[in-house]
């Protein structure tokens, strides 16, 4: 039966994300028919729907599944990689080094001078995050790396926190909360290109420890036994995050629990082989970044619902499900 299942699981999430793709442009605050759509996008005649579609809808549907996919594919490899459930991006740093850059770029008012300012910062202060991350956890083994990681966030976070008791006025407090709240709203194309290279070529790099990964849930020992190169291993992995996860968090903001979760919603159709849950977790990811924004413009209310928020609000008792279920099981 589990056999049956994990043949039909890739099919069945391409099909889910078809459905949520084709949803997220009809839906918002201005509902267009599937008719208008498929006009808009054939007439090359400019129109509003056109615009709307091209210019505001397109691209925040893009970024939705670059985002989601990044994530949740990241997730399943640190998971694997660390053999540790609790796994997740921001275990390593990787958000709050971009979250860190881009509220430098925000409080010293690079972000007036330069629209892209904010996630150029977020990107290099996700790579300096890992980079430093690596450095302190090198010629060490899993629990070095976990430690550097939370050191390297822990010391991101104080900087954040700093940031925003400095703050020169209340509206530039405001700007760096928002930022950190997470959103798709009011994203360009000047962001998917911006991120897109980032995020395809972190994944590339991530889907390159499959194999290792399969070994890996034999222990390391057993692993090199089996001729894997486990330092190869954890620098695709640690590479391939900060340059995927990093992107993503500097034109999103930060969007937790989606690589905490995806994961563990794919393996236990797949037999729990790490190797085998990676592009499942990464349309999975996908996925629950597309509901959770179709949810944030379709949820009522006077302004729209952060999407960082959301995921966090439905992430949170998630999390807490899981460490009462490894702690019961002992997995």
């Amino acid at each position: 039966m589990k056999g049956v299942a994990s043949r039909w699981l890739v099919p069945t999430l391409i099909a889910t994300l078809t459905l949520l793709s084709a949803a997220s442009l009809l839906a918002g605050s201005v509902w267009l028919a599937p008719g208008t759509v498929v006009s808009a996008l054939a007439d090359p005649a400019p129109s509003l729907a056109r615009l709307l579609i091209l210019e505001v809808r397109l691209p925040r549907l893009v970024l939705a599944l670059l985002v989601g996919g990044i994530l949740g594919l990241s997730g399943a490899v640190l998971q694997g990689l660390l053999r540790n459930p609790l796994a997740e991006p921001g275990l390593l740093g990787a958000s709050s080094g971009a979250s860190l850059g881009a509220v430098i770029a925000l409080y010293y008012g690079f972000s007036a001078s330069l629209a892209l300012a904010v996630p150029l910062f977020g990107l290099v202060g996700a790579l300096a995050a890992v980079g430093v991350a690596m450095a302190l956890s090198r010629n060490g083994g899993t629990l070095s790396l976990v430690l550097a990681g939370v050191a390297v966030s822990t010391l991101a976070g104080a900087g954040i926190s700093l940031a925003l008791n400095l703050a020169p006025n209340p509206y530039a407090a405001y700007e760096i909360m928002t930022w950190l709240m997470g959103s798709l709203a009011d994203r360009s194309w000047d962001h998917v290109v911006l991120a897109a290279p980032f995020v395809i070529v972190g994944a590339g790099l991530l889907l390159l420890t499959g194999r290792a990964l399969d070994a890996l849930a034999l222990g390391e020992r057993q692993a090199e036994s089996l001729g894997i190169d486990v330092n190869r291993t954890r620098l695709l992995a640690l590479a391939g995050t900060a340059l995927g996860v990093g992107a993503a968090t500097a034109v999103t903001g930060a969007i937790g629990f989606v690589g905490l979760i995806a994961p563990h919603l794919v393996r236990p159709l797949l037999g729990h082989r790490p190797g085998a849950a990676l592009v499942p977790s990464a349309l999975a990811g996908a996925a629950i970044v597309l509901v959770a924004d179709l949810a944030t413009r379709l949820l009522p209310g006077q302004t729209e619902l952060r999407l960082g928020v959301l995921v966090s609000a439905v992430g949170a008792p998630f999390f807490l499900w899981l460490v009462l279920h490894v702690r019961r099981t002992g997995a």
